[in-house]
């Protein structure tokens, strides 16, 4: 059903698809009969697929990765939706309107996106109310778990010397808000962004951030997000300074600028569209390579989000299978609809049984 549903949106711009679709699901969450037939019909509730980590107990291993839900206006469906936590984001300082449209793209033949966003976002001031107004609701309704992660960034204009103020003043921020952060650097769709990869910078960035974090009440887990383009030498680094600086965690990984996993077809469209994050199906064997390497370096003692190829329970499978602790989506809830949450919980918990 949902194919015919796909095939028809995929005839429009896909961000204007990608509003317009949550705009519907929104006004149906909205009417408290509909809102409990989506939750019945795409949530799968098991307390076997329940996972406790990072401090936090998840619902479910399955989680929506950062860009979908930027600006956290879609929890609630997302929700109904059965995901076992959502990260928002990635949130800057001051709103952005990001890069110029069009800037997402389809490559259907690969079951892929290309993206080139460019942190759009209407900044960390009104992202944190629309958090407060979240959990204030969810307090009154008592509904569910879901788990909330903040992606933070840097803005634009902000030059990479002074970047670690940006991911400070998201941090501040948002640190009532969110259960977990993770600091985007790996982002190809801002200018010098993925320099922060370099050690250095990032040591000056967790620095800061693990010393307010040290000073709150309720200290949060802080993971980093990092690209799969990266070389041995770089990913030892990042295990280096993951140990050093006691990070919570990882998240493996953000889309790639590499081309060759793709078909003919998709490979002449992608080169008439240009500069921009490539995710989906030719991503995921890079991805699961890196959540491979890193999990085996550090020897399974820092956790792995993996993120990158995954549609199907065998996907997740695959990349639990190779170290990772928790999973997100987000082309392949694309792709696949609404049910991706429910048919991979169903396949998780079949697989236990």
């Amino acid at each position: 059903m949902y194919a015919s549903l796909r095939n028809f949106l995929f005839q429009f711009d896909p961000e204007k698809v990608h509003y317009f679709s949550m705009a519907c699901l929104k006004t149906a969450c909205s009417i408290g009969l509909t809102d409990q037939l989506i939750r019945n019909a795409f949530q799968f509730n098991s307390a076997s697929l329940k996972k406790e980590l990072l401090g936090l107990e998840f619902p479910n291993p399955v989680g929506l990765g950062a860009g979908f839900d930027k600006n956290a206006l879609y929890l609630n469906e997302l929700e109904a939706l059965g995901f076992g936590f959502v990260e928002i984001g990635t949130v800057t300082p001051k709103a952005q309107a990001g890069n110029e449209q069009p800037r997402l793209f389809r490559l259907p033949a690969d079951k892929a996106l290309i993206n080139r966003m460019g942190f759009n976002n209407n900044g960390v001031e009104a992202v944190k109310q629309q958090l407060i107004n979240w959990n204030s609701r969810k307090n009154n309704r008592q509904k569910g778990n879901l788990i909330i992660g903040g992606n933070i960034g840097k803005n634009k204009i902000t030059p990479n010397e002074d970047a670690w103020k940006d991911y400070q003043i998201c941090f501040n921020e948002l640190h009532e808000s969110v259960d977990y952060f993770v600091v985007n650097v790996s982002s190809p769709n801002t200018p010098g962004l993925r320099e922060l990869q370099e050690k250095d910078a990032l040591r000056k960035i967790f620095t800061v951030l693990q010393n307010d974090n040290a000073g709150k009440n309720k200290p949060k887990p802080i993971l980093l997000k990092i690209a799969p383009d990266l070389t041995k030498e770089q990913l030892d680094d990042i295990v280096s300074l993951a140990i050093e600086m006691k990070l919570s965690g990882l998240v493996a990984t953000n889309t790639t600028i590499d081309r060759s996993n793709l078909s003919a077809a998709s490979s002449n469209l992608a080169n008439s569209i240009g500069m921009g994050g490539l995710s989906g199906k030719p991503v995921k064997q890079q991805s699961t390579q890196v959540v491979k390497y890193l999990s085996d370096q550090t020897e399974q003692k820092i956790p792995i989000i993996a993120s990158g190829g995954i549609f199907t329970g065998e996907d997740v499978a695959e990349k639990l299978s190779n170290g990772a602790s928790l999973i997100q989506v987000w082309t392949g809830f694309v792709y696949e609809g609404p049910s991706i949450v429910k048919n991979i919980c169903t396949y998780l918990a079949h697989q236990q049984s």
